[in-house]
């Protein structure tokens, strides 16, 4: 039989490696691994406690280690709370600590009860795990894979149940209360699953942190440094994917390509860092006006396209116009000096069995109508274009 002992010496072992682990990932800036980071550091502090029972005061070895343990189940959920971008709730986790704590003084020092001791505590770490359980399901990130996410969700139920299976398996036991209790079959087996739930929780944080900066990663290589819109490669290929879709479900989606006019005069009595805020500017107006599936990248210096799914040639023009009112309205200050600018745009609507090849082309020609009628304008493409 596996002896208790080793079992909690591993997780403590385990736990400290991970504490390293997590302390490197705390540069990446992620929130919730520094409570990640403090909900391993309880457990490290913990477990040489419990391992020391009988050789220690109970007030160390049993109230205080048991504290710390559930001080370090609320840091983690807080850790997920703060990862997922939701509120913690601290006065809620730490109600949940105090009354561990309270249950434990009473059932050691006004009732010395073994099987109510290990019951109060598996109810809070059951409590911990559902709850945490249903966050991570609940609040997954949209657009992401969400396999870490229901990975960890599944583990912290499993534990949640085994939790619960050993408190209610302590309040079966027809024994006198002492530490032999720990002793049986049943409780070792328990034990053991019970110290590992901190370590194998954080290695599925990791594994959550490790998903985010790839997500981060991967957006940062499809994004325009400058400017914050999706840079032309980035961009081509989420067009290319929606045009794919639109194909085989028939639905309208239009492209829109813009340019600011006579950009060169702009960096020209600027300076370039006065057309770069001069860019950034149109990209922070732009972004304001579109809707969340809308998508805008930056294809040149001072071209953009904008991708308008579910958007017929109308609704194309009218956001165009309203991007060009508020272009021309608009004033960018730089220093000493006041920039405005304006916009000429080429509008096309996406027609069935078009490549987006062609409807980047068709839209690039109405462009050229608008520069060529003047600039400050937007034209559309015409469907004769097509052929």
């Amino acid at each position: 039989m596996l002896d208790p002992g080793v079992a909690i010496a591993t997780s403590a072992l385990m736990s400290f490696v991970l504490l390293g682990l997590l302390g490197s990932l705390l540069r990446s800036g992620k929130a919730g691994i520094a409570e990640w980071f403090g909900a391993n550091l309880a457990v490290v502090l913990a477990l040489p406690m419990i391992l020391l029972r009988g050789t220690i005061p109970d007030s160390v070895s049993v109230v205080v280690a048991n504290v710390l343990l559930a001080l370090g189940g609320a840091a983690y959920y807080a850790g997920c709370a703060r990862f997922l971008g939701r509120r913690p709730y601290w006065p809620i986790l730490l109600a949940g600590v105090t009354a561990v704590g309270v249950a434990v003084i009473y059932w050691r020092y006004a009732v010395d009860s073994i099987p109510m001791r290990v019951f109060s505590t598996t109810l809070f770490s059951a409590a911990f795990c559902t709850a945490l359980a249903w966050m991570l399901v609940r609040h997954a990130p949209a657009g992401r894979p969400t396999y870490p996410y229901r990975v960890t969700a599944v583990i912290a139920l499993t534990f949640g149940a085994c939790q619960l299976a050993r408190g209610t398996y302590f309040l079966t036991l027809d024994t006198a209360s002492t530490p032999s209790m720990f002793a049986t079959a049943g409780s070792v087996l328990l034990l053991v699953i019970a110290a590992a739930i901190m370590p194998i929780l954080s290695m599925s944080a990791m594994l959550m942190v490790h998903d985010a900066l790839l997500a981060d990663a991967h957006d940062a290589a499809n994004r325009d440094f400058l400017t914050g819109a999706l840079s032309r490669q980035g961009f081509e290929a989420l067009a290319r994917r929606y045009v794919d879709r639109v194909q085989m479900q028939a639905r309208p989606l239009s492209l829109l390509v813009l340019d600011l006019d006579h950009f060169k005069r702009i960096n020209d009595t600027l300076g370039h860092a006065g057309g770069d805020t001069v860019l950034r500017a149109f990209v922070q107006m732009a972004q304001a006006q579109l809707r969340p599936t809308d998508a805008l990248g930056r294809i040149g210096g001072e071209e953009f396209a904008l991708l308008l799914p579910e958007t017929d040639l109308d609704g194309a023009m009218q956001l165009a116009e309203r991007l060009r009112k508020a272009a021309a309205g608009q004033t960018v200050t730089i220093g000493a000096q006041v920039c405005r600018y304006s916009l000429s745009g080429g509008v096309a609507a996406w027609l069935h069995g078009e490549s987006f090849d062609r409807l980047s082309a068709r839209a690039d020609h109405a462009l050229y109508d608008a520069k060529h009628q003047g600039r400050n304008r937007i034209c559309a493409a015409h469907v004769a274009q097509a052929a």
